[in-house]
């Protein structure tokens, strides 16, 4: 045991032994080759794998943030002009009811206008029923008197007293 131990040692016992050295360095060599085939080869694949899908993952967050981006933009303009499209339409139907106020107060107008003159047309048809009707009655009472006094000779008095009471009768038939 203490052979192997002194081994180790370098420079332990009889110097350095160049054969040794050759054997560990070839070995070590090999160590070294075997672990690049088939510890580091495949851990710097796994590592570039790795990153290449990190740097996929990087690309596609900094895609899907300018996506989100653009989105929003197009989401804030499209909100902006959905506002503006409703304050014209509101704009627009505040006027399109001004519009209608003045229609209504002018119909209302023309139709008091219209029902004032056929209530004068009315007054003034009325008023010369009124007349005719007078006329008539002035008309017989006319002819009643003038057959009375046909049928009795009166003298001016009896005429103008005859004429008096046929006047009242009249006015009270009314």
């Amino acid at each position: 045991m203490q052979t192997f131990t002194n081994m180790l040692v370098l420079g332990a016992e009889g110097g350095l032994n160049l054969g040794d050295m050759i054997v560990q360095l070839v070995l070590f060599i090999v160590l070294l080759a075997l672990l690049k085939k088939f510890a580091w080869g495949p851990f710097m694949n796994m590592m570039k794998e790795r990153e290449d899908y990190i740097s996929n993952e990087i690309d596609t967050a900094e895609k899907s943030r300018e996506e989100a981006q653009r989105m929003q933009r197009e989401a804030s303009e499209e909100l902006k002009k959905t506002r503006q499209d409703a304050q014209k339409i509101i704009e627009d139907a505040r006027k399109t009811a001004t519009q209608q106020e003045q229609s209504i107060i002018q119909s209302a107008r023309t139709e008091a206008d219209r029902m004032k003159e056929n209530a004068k047309q009315e007054i003034v048809q009325e008023k010369e029923k009124a007349i005719q009707s007078l006329k008539d009655q002035v008309a017989s009472m006319s002819v009643m008197i003038a057959s009375k006094v046909i049928e009795k000779e009166l003298s001016k008095e009896d005429q103008d007293h005859l004429i008096q009471q046929y006047i009242s009768e009249a006015g009270e038939e009314r």
